[in-house]
């Protein structure tokens, strides 16, 4: 049996991902975790470090499983690649080897942003919501369906947060995928208006009529796709093992 191990981003907990359950097939096992701070995790103090963090997710990430991180989660991942035994694959969507870029969500826009954040917290979470949503094809409902699974305030303290908002800013995964432990895969939506060109440009799988959030307007494509890459991932000689 295949074991995904799915990780939220960032101001949203592992309820993102209900959208998916009714497509996953037989023969696959799917967990989702909170990170420490967040959802049935909110009690928890969040790490500060990349090893406090392998720490609390280590029972969470296991080395049988295929993670697979969106967004912050993704970059989370591929950084934790680090401090854990390597899973058999890693999977981000809507990631690519830093969240800043020219093309992009630029760094002069995210210390906006942080301000913004300092300054008026519950807001700017809200706007966030919102703004993550601009590529996806029918954005005011994707933001009803998003609100359905996450009500309209954050699962996480301010302070957890702005902690995420830290790592947002610092995680570069250019060397740990530079010669990754594991195979990885990237995909992102066509019309992500997050993440830049180049990262699209080195996707290894664009999916159609989406952007940042495809969870929530597509979870049939989401899922059918995700599971395309699990039986390309398995076809490798050795997967699990080495980067391909």
């Amino acid at each position: 049996m295949t074991q995904l191990v799915l990780l939220s981003g960032w101001g949203i907990d592992a309820r993102i991902w209900q959208p998916l359950t009714p497509y996953w097939p037989s023969g696959v096992e799917v967990r989702a975790p909170d990170w420490p701070g967040y959802g049935n995790r909110v009690g928890e103090a969040a790490p500060a470090t990349l090893a406090e963090l392998a720490s609390a997710m280590r029972h969470d990430l296991p080395d049988n499983a295929v993670w697979v991180g969106w967004s912050l989660g993704g970059l989370l991942a591929g950084a934790l690649l680090a401090h854990l035994p390597a899973p058999r694959a890693l999977i981000l969507i809507g990631a690519g080897y830093r969240f800043c870029s020219e093309d992009g969500v630029t760094p002069a826009e995210l210390a906006t942003f942080r301000r913004a954040f300092e300054r008026e917290p519950h807001a700017t979470w809200q706007h966030f919501l919102r703004w993550q949503l601009q590529g996806e094809p029918s954005s005011r409902s994707a933001h009803r369906r998003l609100l359905g699974l996450m009500g309209r305030h954050p699962s996480a303290s301010y302070e957890t947060l702005a902690l995420g908002l830290d790592w947002l800013a610092q995680l570069d995964l250019s060397e740990p995928l530079g010669a990754p432990p594991c195979p990885v895969r990237r995909m992102i939506g066509e019309r992500d208006r997050l993440a830049g060109q180049t990262a699209q440009r080195e996707a290894d799988l664009l999916l159609a009529d989406n952007g940042h959030c495809p969870m929530l307007t597509r979870p049939d494509a989401l899922a059918n796709q995700l599971i395309m890459l699990l039986c390309d991932i398995a076809s490798l000689p050795g997967a699990g093992e080495a980067a391909p």
